[in-house]
């Protein structure tokens, strides 16, 4: 009956582009539609009936299809959207770009304390900026309960995920950078301050295992 499901998942991808991403996403769907139908039996549904029951919760993958076919982009939003979204995105990323390169000027310009506080306050600024480009992406919406639509929301969600661990590394690495320059100007120890790297490095390291746990 595996085999049955994995050539019904082959004939719904029959028309998408021979791509990994495709691969990918029908493994994902046949696990999940694996794992359905093993819970029918486990009910005690005969086989045909937990095929019939399994297959028919998929739902229309032709959203899924078409976004395989324009590689890439949330599925199902809207182009005029999307669009909107992309260009405020691109400026909040260039802006908080631009703010970590320039936070370490203030400590080179100004005495202590005002020097070491303004870049605090310039990474935190663009720290906040890309955590609030990726929290405020548009929200997909299930159109119904069915896998399909449970999946599209969980790749919509995964993209958000990624977009946010990303805002916080980046604030961790400029943060680490800054912490770097200050303490190695102030204290003249060179060659022991290299050592805030690996710390940031284990950080950054425990930051991506709660995300992933979190997913």
């Amino acid at each position: 009956m595996h085999d049955r499901l994995r050539t019904y998942i082959d004939e719904l991808f029959a028309s998408a582009p021979a791509t990994k991403r495709t691969v990918e996403l029908k493994e994902e769907i046949l696990q999940n539609l694996t794992d359905k139908y093993e819970d029918l039996i486990s009910e005690g549904k005969t086989p045909d009936a937990a095929y019939n029951i399994a297959i028919a919760g998929i739902g229309d993958i032709g959203g899924l299809i078409d976004d395989l076919k324009r590689k890439g982009g949330s599925p199902d939003m809207d182009q005029a959207e999307m669009a909107r979204h992309r260009q405020r995105s691109a400026l909040f990323v260039s802006i908080a770009v631009a703010l970590y390169i320039l936070c370490v000027v203030p400590c080179i310009l100004l005495s202590v304390p005002l020097g070491p506080v303004l870049m605090f306050v310039m990474i935190a600024a663009a720290t906040a900026l890309l955590i609030y480009n990726a929290k405020t992406k548009p929200i997909y919406t299930r159109m119904d309960d069915t896998m399909v639509e449970e999946f599209k929301e969980w790749q919509h969600n995964q993209r958000q995920g990624n977009q946010l661990f990303k805002a916080i590394s980046s604030a961790i690495w400029a943060i680490t950078v800054a912490l770097y320059i200050l303490v190695s100007f102030y204290t003249s120890a060179w060659h022991i301050t290299w050592i805030i790297f690996p710390i940031a490095g284990a950080i950054t390291s425990v930051v991506k295992a709660i995300f992933d746990l979190k997913r």
